[in-house]
């Protein structure tokens, strides 16, 4: 499931953060920006003019990913590249990398050449003769192509610079130690020359030349990830007829926006990823007759409640605060067919295969009480519940987190206990359904209907949870070629490669402009050039405009970056509308 992205630069980095935490799906909306590598250079502490001098740059990436080796295997994987621009009087000789290590994809034969989470880079430099003693300075750049077990994301260029200090000819100099004497010169390669970074483009503006073109036009709306038809002809139709998607919360009071908050996740128990599990997790915490009173069985199902309100209350809270990412687990594969075979487990547990029973744990995790439920059972099903109850609940969860991080950023700290108050009205059910509801009609033979029922019910769970399971694999890897093929037909039919030359020609045309921005590393656009885009009605809605393809490659450097912050775009591919 793919949804469409909306919002404000403010708040485009919380939206990323809560779609990671609560919506597994949702994570397939834009392929995001590069990883940021921590570097560290090091250099021998002295050398004369004449001489050869090591010097390295330590790397590290986040836990849980890697970089492209500089020769992988895939032809469209971008290379692990070290450069350095050395001034007068310096020669870069040797460039050596460390041993690789083999990555086994799933669905790819040949396992990838890659480096894992910290490793070192050698870089070997000649000093002339008529280097002059005194502290000498070597910018270097690393580029590279982070991934993770899902997904390859933006190739980043990071830059460095080793600082030498340079002693008269004849002065003793230090030997080198650590890393620097533990790199095998003599076995590296001719470093390549620094205009070979960044790669290709296209007819890419300068800076300035984007910024002034853009400050003659109006962002009239925009949108990020992939749509399908429907949804973009109501994104292009929105903005030609000056229609703003209006929030839940907007123009509301504090009580109106308080049971609006609870109401909305007390509904969510309906869900389809909560509503099955609700007679599950009554028979495994030991609720109703099995809790042995009304009394403990109320307790069992508060405490169960209460385990949600505090997962999105605190999760909501973490995000707020600090608008991290999170979700990696939550964004696996495999971790996504695991909650698939669990599901196909409970399903079949619905149609009697087999019988799962948990009560006889009670007694060892709270004794004294076997057969009448566990409180920490009841509080960590509770949680567990929560978290896979993401998927459905993301939209609602996203409104709340961005609402209150809004609230948050005017002064109102009372903001952070919204995400609470949804979960606490995810929790009211539980202790009336945790003591047993008299209404309830008496056992019959139509409880085993209602179970195989919900026994379906889990099985269409699981089998999206599957299906999504199965996307995550197929998109981690794209066809850099294939990408660039696509955006060069459409060159053909009549889009812009340039964003200068398309608004010039918007401005002489009086024409309303779509800015498509687009990377070779982006699934997602060659999936939008070849569905949506393609599309007959599409087309046929965006013959007034001028339509333009800016190639944003490197997301985090100028001139994309100035350009993804005017059109308020969070990730690849944006869709803007512009008028002058």
């Amino acid at each position: 499931m793919k949804r469409k992205v909306r919002r404000q630069a403010d708040t485009k980095y919380v939206l990323i953060a809560a779609l990671a935490v609560l919506a597994t799906p949702a994570l397939a909306v834009a392929q995001l920006r590069g990883v940021q590598a921590d570097l560290a250079p090091l250099v021998e502490p002295t050398a004369s003019a004449g001489s050869r001098v090591r010097a390295a740059v330590q790397v590290r990436v986040p836990q849980g990913f890697h970089l492209q080796s500089n020769a992988p295997r895939d032809p469209s994987l971008i290379p692990t590249t070290l450069v350095a621009d050395v001034p007068e009087g310096v020669r870069a000789v040797e460039v050596v990398f460390p041993p690789t290590t083999d990555f086994q994809v799933a669905g790819i034969v040949e396992p990838l050449a890659v480096f894992e989470h910290e490793f070192t880079i050698g870089m070997l430099f000649e000093l002339d003769a008529t280097v002059r003693p005194g502290t000498l300075v070597i910018p270097g750049r690393l580029r590279y192509q982070a991934c993770d077990d899902k997904a390859c994301f933006a190739p980043t260029t990071v830059d460095l610079q080793w600082a030498l200090a340079v002693v008269p000819a004849g002065t003793p100099r230090a030997q080198p130690e650590g890393v620097l004497a533990a790199i095998a010169f003599g076995t590296g390669v001719p470093p390549p020359p620094a205009s070979s970074i960044p790669a290709r483009t296209f007819e890419a503006a300068t800076d300035d030349e984007e910024r002034s073109s853009l400050d003659g036009f109006t962002v009239v709306s925009s949108a990020g990830g992939y749509m399908g038809t429907d949804d973009f002809l109501t994104f292009v139709r929105n903005a030609e007829n000056g229609v703003q998607e209006k929030g839940l919360f907007e123009g509301r009071g504090p009580l109106a926006i308080m049971l609006i908050v609870l109401l909305g996740g007390l509904a969510l128990n309906l869900t389809p990823c909560v509503l099955p599990m609700i007679p599950i997790n009554l028979a495994v915490i030991g609720a109703g007759a099995k809790a042995g009173s009304r009394s403990r069985g109320f307790l069992l199902g508060a405490v169960y409640g209460a385990a949600m309100a505090l997962v999105y209350g605190i999760l909501g809270v973490v995000v707020i605060l600090t608008a991290g990412t999170f979700g990696t687990i939550n964004a696996s594969p495999w971790f996504n067919a695991a909650i698939a075979i669990v599901f196909v487990l409970l399903a079949l547990a619905m149609f009697d295969v087999f019988t799962i029973d948990f009560s006889r744990f009670s007694s060892s995790l709270a004794p004294g009480t076997a057969g009448r439920g566990s409180l920490p059972l009841a509080f960590a099903m509770g949680a567990i519940a929560a978290l896979l109850a993401g998927a459905c609940v993301a939209p609602v969860v996203i409104q709340v987190v961005l609402f209150s991080s809004d609230l948050y950023s005017q002064g109102t700290v009372l903001a952070l206990a919204l995400p609470f108050l949804l979960g606490l009205g995810m929790a009211i059910p539980w202790p009336i359904a945790g003591a047993g509801l008299t209404a309830l009609p008496k056992p019959g033979a139509w409880m085993v209907r209602v179970k195989q029922a919900f026994g379906i019910v889990i099985l269409v769970t699981a089998a999206y949870y599957g299906y999504l399971a199965y996307t995550l694999f197929a998109d981690r890897w794209v066809d850099a070629e294939e990408v660039t093929s696509s955006v060069e037909a459409m060159l053909k039919d009549g889009w812009y490669s340039s964003l200068e030359d398309g608004l010039a020609a918007a401005e002489r045309e009086g024409k309303p402009v779509l800015v498509d921005l687009w990377a070779t590393w982006c699934k997602n656009c060659l999936t939008m050039d070849r569905t949506t885009l393609a599309d007959a009605d599409v087309k046929a809605a965006l013959d007034g405009y001028i339509k333009i393809k800016v190639q944003a490659e490197q997301p985090d450097e100028s001139p994309a970056r100035e350009v993804m912050d005017r059109l308020n775009a969070i990730g690849l591919p944006t869709y803007a509308i512009l008028r002058p």
